[in-house]
């Protein structure tokens, strides 16, 4: 049983064994973000981290939005704060969609409707994407005065798509929609809106079949070597990965059972 805050703007439910899905959970407002909602992001990505999840669906609450953005009803508070006030509101904001980003095990974004501003930042977070065809992105900074330099979106859109499409996309802070969205990789895969979380948790339960320490460390790898300058650097952290592996109890067990013929039993040990 993981011990998961009470909390106000999201939900978490341990739909089975091993597998999660955290709600952005203000349906009423597009599930749009708001300022307690990034502390909120950072207490959920806390207790999620060591909870033993093998993987985790994020979607938005209801039928209309994965998460549009903040909350313009909030965005006083924001113009009213001081530069080290705003400095430090924006290092809670990141620090909470970070928090995410970091767990140590894959996390699906399961997108339908607007996801938009911080929402798109927040599907960005993700390691794998599936959209319903009522999918609408949009890194909207620029329509409020901001940049699209906003909660790892430049980083993340730019790997994603490459610079170019990335520049496009955060310049004009046009809709991009579902068939497009697959086109130039934004998304993995458009999925009917009544199947997006079954397909979600098909593909988390696919993930969970495997072995937990290979399926982390393949996300940190992953993750770190879209961060680092060198070939050489990448090989390296490679190889530190796969001699713990071999390690592990998990790795004799899988040749084992692939020389038996049956399925591999994985403790994550």
């Amino acid at each position: 049983m993981i011990d998961f805050p009470v909390l106000e703007t999201l939900t978490f439910e341990e739909v089975e064994p091993d597998i999660g899905v955290l709600r952005i959970n203000r349906p009423d407002r597009l599930n749009s973000q708001t300022v307690r909602m990034f502390h909120e992001y950072l207490a959920a990505g806390r207790a999620l981290r060591d909870s033993g999840l093998r993987a985790l669906v994020v979607t938005g609450a209801g039928e209309r939005a994965f998460c549009a953005g903040f909350d313009l009803d909030e965005i006083h508070v924001i113009t009213e704060m001081g530069v080290r006030e705003f400095l430090k509101f924006q290092e809670t904001a990141t620090g909470g969609i970070q928090s995410l980003r970091h767990l140590p095990f894959p996390v699906i974004a399961a997108i339908h409707g607007p996801a938009t501003g911080g929402g798109m930042a927040l599907a960005l977070a993700a390691d794998i994407r599936l959209a319903a065809p009522t999918l609408k992105m949009s890194a909207a900074f620029v329509k409020v005065g901001l940049s699209i330099g906003e909660l790892g979106t430049s980083f993340n859109l730019a790997r994603l798509v490459g610079p170019a499409r990335a520049a496009e996309i955060g310049y004009t802070a046009r809709i991009v929609e579902a068939d497009e969205a697959q086109r130039i990789g934004l998304v993995n895969r458009v999925v009917p809106s009544e199947q997006l979380l079954d397909e979600a948790l098909a593909m988390a339960r696919q993930i969970a079949q495997n072995s937990p320490g290979g399926v982390r460390m393949s996300k940190r790898a992953i993750q770190r070597n879209t961060e680092i300058g060198s070939y050489e650097a990448a090989l390296e952290l490679e190889n530190r990965g796969q001699a713990l592996l071999t390690r592990t109890e998990d790795m004799p067990e899988a040749l084992a059972a692939f020389k038996e013929k049956r399925s591999p039993q994985f403790t994550g040990r």
